[in-house]
């Protein structure tokens, strides 16, 4: 009996110090692929344009034109931000600056691709976001939250 009970001590402590192991070699590839994902509207993360595109298309309906011109236009948005963070000649400042620009700039475009009923939609969706931004993440709901739940 306590042999019995021994023994199942030992293989249930090799079965908790085995898992991690698995666990991490499983994600190792995974992190190789690509950019670590956080919720693509959050910032201080990586920006999923396939994410944000579906989100769109959830929410505002977009037919399967719209959705390919609104993925394209934040690929685009994507790339141009990564180049910028990898710029290391910019101050700090001059980036965000540069930042917020690439972001109006897709902004409208993705505006420009809406029907009247979509761009109402996307109005509050932006003013929603700029609130939230005002108040800071954490202090508050993001600004599609309530549409998500």
């Amino acid at each position: 009996m306590l042999r019995n009970l021994a023994l199942a001590l030992v293989v249930s402590g090799l079965v908790y110090t085995a898992v991690p192991v698995i666990a991490q070699d499983n994600s190792a590839p995974a992190q190789e692929a690509g950019p670590p994902s956080g919720p693509p509207e959050h910032g201080h993360g990586y920006f999923d344009p396939d994410r944000r595109a579906d989100m769109l298309t959830k929410h505002l309906q977009l037919n399967s034109d719209q959705h390919a011109k609104v993925l394209e236009i934040l690929k685009t948005s994507q790339t141009q931000m990564e180049s910028l963070r990898n710029d290391t000649s910019s101050s700090r400042e001059d980036k965000h600056a540069k930042m917020m620009e690439i972001r109006k700039n897709s902004d409208d475009q993705i505006r420009g691709v809406l029907d009247a009923n979509q761009q109402k939609k996307w109005d509050q969706m932006q003013s929603k976001r700029q609130q939230w931004g005002q108040h800071g993440p954490g202090q508050g709901n993001p600004p599609d939250s309530a549409e998500q739940k």
